[in-house]
């Protein structure tokens, strides 16, 4: 069972319906005591400050530190990623979940912002999988760096972090369930490798 986490900063219901589609058993959960999960999927809109304090509030930042530790697979999505972070630069400092290495600071160097729209990961190492194609992004912070890094992904000269792992801890600063197809099939196979390593 997949736990879609919803803290009022998530858009649960793209990916309750991409996880429908991977015919994958999910429901969604608004409080850590509604209910236990084999995975527990962070999304997130919107600015990290607020956001990491409706986690703070409902329970949940203890709850995932709790989870991530003892071996439970956790896949945060765009701010859900970030969220995994130590901490984060926008409007001032705020620690993070502390389960990801790095800082999450403003995107300085595109042409606009938010960056928005579709853009390729350039992989750290190997690929975790075989993928041609692009991925939707909407985000105006991200991670430069961090040693938990994947993937990267480039805009009008910057570089910063797509795709993150740590064990059993993943994060996507992109938008799989809202990258059509092969976003989906992406997200299905990210779901089985986390699931593998959180059965190690």
């Amino acid at each position: 069972m997949i736990a879609a986490i919803d803290y009022g900063a998530g858009n649960v219901a793209n990916v309750q319906a991409a996880l429908d589609h991977l015919g994958r058993r999910n429901r969604l959960l608004f409080a850590p005591g509604d209910g236990e999960a084999d995975l527990y999927l962070l999304p997130g809109v919107g600015a990290f400050p607020p956001a990491m304090a409706r986690l703070k509030e409902r329970g949940w930042a203890d709850f995932l530190r709790l989870q991530a530790l003892s071996g439970t697979p956790l896949l945060g999505i765009c701010l859900g990623m970030q969220l995994l972070c130590r901490e984060s630069l926008e409007d001032g400092k705020t620690e993070g979940l502390g389960l990801i290495d790095g800082t999450i600071t403003p995107l300085e160097g595109t042409a606009r912002l938010p960056h928005m729209g579709w853009n390729g990961l350039r992989w750290s190492d190997e690929p975790l999988f075989p993928f041609r194609g692009d991925f939707y992004f909407v985000h105006s912070y991200g991670l430069l760096q961090s040693d938990d890094a994947l993937a990267y992904t480039d805009v009008d000269g910057l570089s910063f972090v797509s795709l993150v792992r740590r064990g059993a801890v993943a994060g996507c600063q992109f938008h799989p369930e809202r990258s059509g197809p092969q976003g989906v099939a992406f997200l299905g196979r990210l779901l089985d490798l986390l699931e593998k390593e959180g059965s190690r």
